[in-house]
């Protein structure tokens, strides 16, 4: 186990230093490096979107979330989303890695009777807040927790992470009209805006459509705002400016805004090969992609994260 993983967040049971931002790029690394080894070993795995949202995760569970994997359901703790639950494989990665489970039981994953389902099952892992699959749900139910938390008067900040391409969905809408009306500065959401979907607007039968950026020609920023939410645009690869947004949104927490961070990231992220290509969205790497991959994320040849 890397050093690096021992870091906890500076909101969970155990309190340290928080974590600089070097120290987060390395465990984005190896986050990345588990990853495309799990995907390899289970032969499956949804890598482009996972990989495109992993810093995002990191700087979360290890700078951002008031949790604590010895007591995964603490009352006051926070809350993640993940609506794109088809990216589950990042989400265990980094709860292994911040001690909700094993980093051996990743070895599992898509297995039968596993806890590590290709989709997030809450009744299976603990340390998981809702499960997940069906796209364009996952803001409207953390939109609940939000309100349930100030109803209780608990300091939970909820955090909802979408894909693009899943906010195409109608109920995802009818949560960010209704959010700001409630003044919800408890809630944030972070989109993975990597601009590139499974399947786009069909033309004719057997055509998948143009998959390329979902929200082409869509000031998403505009919308967002003129919807009431306090919106910011970072680069969602970068993992200083991910912290910053984290923290602006955080401030607002006893305000009447919840935020929208529109994070614009890349498809496959820190594997050359893999970056901005749709066929990686749920493809495993072989074995000297593998490789390659250890190479290019700064790994020795052979070394397993």
């Amino acid at each position: 186990m890397s050093s690096m993983s021992m870091v906890q967040a500076p909101h969970s049971g155990s309190r340290t230093a928080r974590p600089g931002v070097d120290a987060l790029q390395a465990l984005a690394r190896e986050a990345r490096l588990l990853v495309l080894q799990t995907a390899h070993a289970a032969g499956s795995g949804h890598v482009g979107g996972s990989l495109s949202a992993l810093d995002m995760l990191v700087a979360l569970y290890f700078d951002q979330l008031r949790v604590d994997p010895q007591r995964p359901s603490w009352p006051e703790r926070d809350r993640f989303v993940l609506s794109k639950g088809h990216c589950a494989l990042a989400l265990y990665v980094v709860l292994a890695m911040r001690g909700f489970l094993p980093r051996e039981e990743l070895s599992t994953f898509n297995a039968g009777n596993s806890r590590l389902q290709m989709h997030p099952d809450m009744l299976l892992l603990p340390g998981l807040d809702i499960s997940a699959g069906s796209l364009g749900q996952g803001l409207s139910a953390a939109f609940g927790m939000a309100l349930g938390a100030r109803l209780d008067g608990l300091p939970t900040h909820v955090w909802a992470l979408l894909g693009d391409g899943e906010l195409q969905e109608g109920m995802a809408w009818e949560a960010l009209h209704v959010a700001p009306r409630y003044r919800m500065g408890n809630l944030s959401l972070l989109l993975d805006h990597n601009g590139l979907q499974q399947y786009g607007w069909p033309k004719g039968e057997g055509d998948r459509g143009d998959r390329r950026d979902p929200w082409a020609g869509i000031d998403l920023p505009r919308v967002f705002s003129g919807l009431g939410w306090r919106v910011l645009e970072i680069d969602g690869n970068d993992m200083a400016q991910v912290r910053t947004a984290m923290d602006e949104a955080r401030a607002q927490h006893h305000s009447a805004q919840p935020t929208a961070v529109i994070a614009r990231t890349v498809k496959g992220k820190g594997v050359s090969f893999a970056e901005a290509t749709i066929q990686w969205h749920t493809r495993p790497p072989t074995r000297e992609e593998l490789a390659a991959a250890r190479v290019e994320l700064g790994f020795s040849e052979g070394a397993s994260a």
